[in-house]
């Protein structure tokens, strides 16, 4: 696995989390139980801090960043999806980030909230509860989504977490 420290900051990784060898956390980045980092995405929290919350997969090729004085925080059971890019943005439970997504400085996905693929989610754009956040730049449709609505996706990371640190073998 490449994790590097960043100085004498040292990312936090919880032992049921799931890093697959060809991810990248470095610094200042905290993963919670079960949670999962898939190939070739990047975590590098070297001005701020990131959080990954319980149960939230970070998907292959999404970058997450942060900023001086703004962290980027996951919550749990939530899905960053393939070449997904946040910083310095906050994503609260059981959301859902499209592939390609984008969210930006400021920015809060609220809880049970969708960010479809290929969106931009601007600094200081506030998507509510339960809503889908479309198109670049984003555009809001409220109250669609019920809680609940990523949870089947976020139980079938964990499994799979589980699996490849069970049964992946490297074979060249």
């Amino acid at each position: 696995m490449a994790i590097y420290a960043l100085g004498d900051i040292e990312p936090l990784i919880d032992p049921s989390a799931y890093v697959h060898p060809d991810a990248v956390v470095i610094g200042n980045v905290e993963l919670g139980p079960d949670s999962s980092v898939w190939p070739y995405a990047v975590l590098r929290g070297d001005d701020g801090w990131i959080r990954i919350g319980a149960r939230s997969n970070v998907q292959d090729a999404a970058v997450i960043h942060c900023a001086p004085e703004l962290p980027t925080i996951v919550g749990e059971s939530c899905t960053i999806g393939h070449l997904a890019h946040l910083e310095g943005c906050t994503v609260h439970d059981g959301s859902l980030i499209g592939v390609g997504a984008v969210v930006i400085h400021r920015a809060q996905i609220g809880p049970h909230a969708l960010v479809g693929a290929n969106a931009m989610v601007t600094t200081d754009t506030v998507v509510p509860p339960g809503a889908m956040a479309l198109g670049t730049p984003a555009r809001i449709r409220e109250d669609v989504l019920t809680e609940g609505h990523n949870q089947a996706n976020a139980d079938m990371y964990v499994a799979r977490g589980h699996r490849y640190r069970a049964e992946m073998r490297r074979i060249d």
